[in-house]
């Protein structure tokens, strides 16, 4: 298998040099993110995405995955969501994540990833929240077929989908085949669920993989690789027994002031383990 490092570390690093980084680190790929301030979809102009062309040209890297999750350009990582209350606000989400699929595109990255839904509002049921999410995804689906990038919903935490069987079920309302899971373990370990089993039960919706350890109370916490309780060898060996040979991304965003030494520290912890 191959890693990558996603640059929503680097939120305080130029993309560019965010790239070089994480290239020097050892990693095979970067995931980029497209948000501010690295590449924000909806304003990024042919010079920038040609800049960041060729910062990968340069140092050798492919782009394991495009972060279409976070949203801060506009408000925050979860919002605006899909299942926002007020439809101008949803359609901004939506919107942006059409934008996303063009400049995927562009850059010829296979996938993006986006949020399960979002956080489901206090005054608004599930079902209500589910069909929503369906309405809107259907169309993103629509504009991934034409481009020809996949949209990998990440489940979460507190959001929509969080769990296996959600998401399993969110693919039963929808016939869209550009349509798959971005698999964060660490997510799907902090709801209870153990990753390592999980890999044979997605392995058909699957295009890539996120990877960071998480404390003992199975908090959200994304926490540096060996610092934490998930078993991350018992993850990645189930990706080797299966033969898997595309990215694992370590995602490790809350380590913005020690980006760069938080990039070596999880090689180094991927190399002594003998997975890099």
């Amino acid at each position: 298998m191959q890693f990558g490092f996603s640059t929503n570390a680097f939120r305080e690093y130029r993309l560019e040099d965010a790239i070089e980084s994480i290239a020097n680190a050892g990693y095979d790929g970067v995931e980029l993110l497209l948000d501010d301030p690295h590449l924000y979809p909806p304003t990024a102009t042919a010079a920038a995405v040609d800049r960041v062309a060729d910062a990968l040209d340069t140092h050798d890297v492919a782009v394991s995955n495009g972060n279409a999750f976070m949203l801060t350009a506009i408000e925050d990582f979860h919002h605006p969501s899909f299942i926002e209350p007020d439809a101008d606000y949803r359609r901004r989400r939506i919107d942006y994540t059409l934008a996303a699929l063009e400049t995927a595109a562009d850059l010829d990255i296979p996938h993006i990833s986006i949020e399960p839904g979002g956080p489901v509002p206090d005054e608004k049921s599930r079902e209500w929240a589910m069909e929503t999410f369906v309405e809107g995804l259907e169309e993103v689906a629509e504009r991934a077929a034409i481009v020809g990038v996949d949209v990998l919903v990440e489940p979460e935490p507190d959001l929509l989908i969080e769990t296996s069987d959600e998401f399993r079920d969110l693919l039963e309302r929808i016939d869209a085949v550009r349509v798959g899971c971005n698999f964060d373990a660490g997510h799907f370990y902090c709801v209870g669920e153990e990753p390592a089993e999980l890999v044979d039960q997605l392995w058909e919706y699957t295009n890539h993989y996120h990877l960071e350890d998480i404390p003992a109370d199975r908090s959200h916490e994304h926490t540096q690789l060996g610092e934490g309780a998930m078993d991350v060898d018992a993850f990645l060996g189930a990706l080797e027994d299966r033969g898997y040979d595309g990215f694992v991304t370590v995602e490790l965003y809350p380590y913005e002031e020690t980006p760069v030494e938080t990039a070596r520290e999880a090689m180094a912890y991927l190399e002594e383990h003998g997975w890099a």
